[in-house]
């Protein structure tokens, strides 16, 4: 090794960058120098110094003492303490550090507290439970059901062109009628409303905040008292409109943001003129939600404003690095100009916010009001898209010039780029993870079950540089125990079950400790193999899981009975050679017949293939042990296409495909009662409460 090399390495052992890792297939790849230097730059030269008296934060266990703390100090004088607690409690106390560490004997409470040492500074401590929240319903054996879909992809009879939180609203109501407890969704990330056709929900402009397309426009209270709005509303030319939307056989995302955007703006002026500037119940409710959520909605919604302002002016503008320099800094004087000079825009995005918070909220109590095991079960992306609302309001977190992604595996030969930039582990630490609690909170808020796209990025993500292949990327390490306590803090705040999506290359580390706090594995049949390549019987399946047959971006059932995905990779060119398609192609096959055998094996081998199919497999996952089952409307419905391929982004129109079926149908479907038949002994015990 050379010397330069034997630097660099040193440097990116500081950073938590790993020089190397084995792929599936065992093989060990070094990454490159460029790679390696391009991610280490990332950081910033002062990051990675040893320099600090006492870490950042500390994670421990709440109730737990004593605790220690690692100190770095000059001498052994005693040293005094001090914890401001999260309730305005205060601890107080001394004691002398050994061997480098601080004991304390003070118990804490669940919460974020501020430990403070006389002359060394200041600690944040992460006082968690230690295993994340679980309901009452999924003890004693407790299982429970739902269907998972894309919120969008709803048809109905009422909506605008797409689906909104009134058809979720429905949709809670037709199935827990069915026995479903649970009701899995896409992230409801906040989008681009300059750029409604940028569509993918895994690369939002911001996991802070909701995507306003999905409000129920007509149920919001203004429009039961605007008249402009009204009026427009029930003009044959509106109506001819809203009509084409619902017809067509794909979501027309711009159509949809017109229309809505259209009537959402008279709303707000009723909402300014009539009730804001009168300041009265309904004013002081919005005042009151914007003082909530702080400077996170007010940085967002001045994003929104700002954006559209550029765009408008030049569609080119697609983010916040085609702004004039000056606009770059969301604490530049430039912004705060135009926040003074613009307010009642600003306040039109935050108003959006407030209606998209209310409606979900409003589907949250219903899943209460109705007994629900779960509830709504929602989604975190893994990261943002790097031109939105986050990165411009808290770009010093994240490494722009680096993108998440994975390398090469059986699913992707080519390894994949997601084209989202990854938080820095550093920045989120000194940051006393603020984003990541943010997003959290956002996320549980109205949920009672949460999954955590890529939940191997709590330990380590793998970042590929800009303009660099995927193969050539590198892991990057997260302080594992931090974001661990901060995720079983949230769970219990916000009453919200935690699944992680550990699919692909785990860390044995990973599985270990996400089993010890208490989540959920993510379970897909697919995936459920034996050594010899044949499907898992379902009482092999572990009980910690939740169990499905696919998800949003691997084939459905009828995609994959018929090669679908298979055909749709060799046409985008992500095999590296025909010879690869071909294998694949031909063990399709064969995994046809052994899903078969193992359907006969559990003697529930369909009548006829493509009618029977989704129902047998479906009772054979509900065989498993395992706490959640989740049933994706595609499968049930017999849609082909999936929704999306990794690595494609928008580029893909499946973010845009519309169920076959209306929401007022799918419930009396043959395929739904079937399947809900089938299915009803997956539920609370009896006596136990939901």
């Amino acid at each position: 090794m050379s010397e330069a090399r034997a630097l660099l390495e040193r440097r990116c052992a500081q950073l938590g960058i790993a020089t190397g890792w084995h792929d599936i297939w065992g093989r060990y790849h070094e990454v490159p120098e460029a790679s390696l230097r391009a991610l280490a730059a990332e950081f910033g030269p002062e990051a990675g110094a040893q320099g600090a008296a006492l870490p950042p934060v500390l994670a421990l266990r709440a109730g737990a003492a004593p605790w220690r703390i690692p100190v770095r100090q000059d001498g052994d004088a005693a040293l005094r303490w001090t914890i401001a607690l999260e309730d305005g409690g205060r601890l107080e106390g001394e004691g002398r550090a050994a061997d480098g560490v601080l004991e304390i004997g003070a118990p804490l409470p669940p919460g974020y507290h501020r430990l403070s040492v006389e002359w060394l500074g200041e600690t944040q401590l992460v006082a968690a439970p230690e295993r994340c929240w679980r309901p009452a319903a999924l003890d004693n054996g407790g299982r429970v059901w739902g269907p998972a879909l894309q919120l969008y992809a709803l048809r109905s009879a009422r909506n605008w062109g797409m689906g909104d939180f009134g058809d979720l609203r429905a949709l809670v109501e037709q199935w827990a009628a069915r026995g479903a407890g649970v009701f899995g969704l896409n992230p409801l990330h906040a989008l681009f409303p300059h750029n409604p056709a940028h569509a993918s929900p895994y690369s939002p402009s911001s996991r802070l905040l909701l995507n306003v397309l999905y409000l129920e426009v007509e149920a919001i209270e203004d429009c039961t008292e605007c008249d402009a709005a009204r009026r427009l509303i029930g003009s044959d030319a509106f109506q001819a409109r809203l009509a084409a939307l619902r017809a067509a056989e794909m979501v027309d995302y711009t159509g949809v943001a017109a229309a809505k955007f259209e009537v959402l703006e008279l709303l707000f002026e009723h909402f300014w003129q009539r009730h804001l500037v009168a300041g009265d119940a309904r004013a002081r409710a919005f005042l009151e939600f914007r003082a909530r959520r702080g400077e996170l909605l007010r940085r967002h919604a001045l994003y929104e404003a700002l954006q559209e302002r550029f765009h408008r002016a030049d569609p080119s503008v697609t983010g916040w690095q085609s702004w004039p320099e000056a606009y770059r800094d969301p604490a530049g004087e430039a912004v705060a100009r135009f926040a003074l000079g613009h307010a009642p825009r600003v306040a039109y995005f935050e108003y959006l916010q407030w209606q998209a918070e209310i409606q979900l909220a409003r589907v949250g109590r219903r899943c209460g009001e109705l007994g629900l095991a779960l509830g709504l079960y929602l989604d975190l992306a893994v990261s943002v898209d790097r031109a939105g609302s986050d990165a411009w309001a808290h770009r010093d977190c994240y490494a722009l010039g680096a993108s998440v992604g994975a390398p090469p595996d059986d699913f992707n030969l080519h390894g994949q780029d997601w084209g989202l930039p990854p938080l820095r582990p550093d920045r989120l630490r000194e940051t006393g993870y603020e984003l990541y609690v943010s997003a959290l909170r956002e996320a549980m808020s109205h949920a009672g079950a949460l999954r955590i796209d890529h939940v191997m990025g709590l330990m380590r993500l793998y970042w590929i540089p800009e303009g660099a292949e995927p193969a050539d990327g590198a892991y990057v390490h997260y302080a594992l125990e931090d974001m661990l306590a901060i995720l079983a803090l949230e769970s219990h705040r916000n009453r919200c079950l935690v699944i992680g999506e550990d699919l692909g290359t785990v860390p044995d580390e990973v599985r270990a400790a996400l089993a010890r706090i208490g989540t959920l594995s993510y379970r897909l049949l697919w995936f459920e193999r034996d050594g010899a390549g044949e499907f898992r019987p379902p009482a092999d399946f572990p009980r910690e899981a939740l169990v499905a047959l696919s998800t949003h971006d691997l084939p459905t059932l009828a995609g994959w009975w018929k090669g679908t995905d298979l055909e749709l990779r060799r046409g985008l060119g992500l095999f590296p050679d025909e010879a690869a398609y071909q294998r694949l192609h031909a063990g399709r096959a064969a995994d046809r017949e052994r899903l078969l055998r193992a359907l006969e094996r559990a003697g529930l081998s369909p009548q006829e293939v493509e009618d029977g199919l989704a129902e047998a497999v479906h009772a054979y996952l509900a065989g498993a042990p395992s706490r959640v089952m989740m049933v994706q409307l595609e499968d049930v419905l017999g849609v082909v296409e999936q929704a999306n391929l990794p690595g494609t982004i928008d580029e893909h129109p499946n973010w845009r495909r519309k169920l076959p079926l209306a929401l007022e149908e799918i419930g009396d479907a043959p395929r739904t009662a079937a399947l809900a038949a089938r299915l009803s002994n997956l539920r609370p015990p009896p006596g136990r409460p939901a």
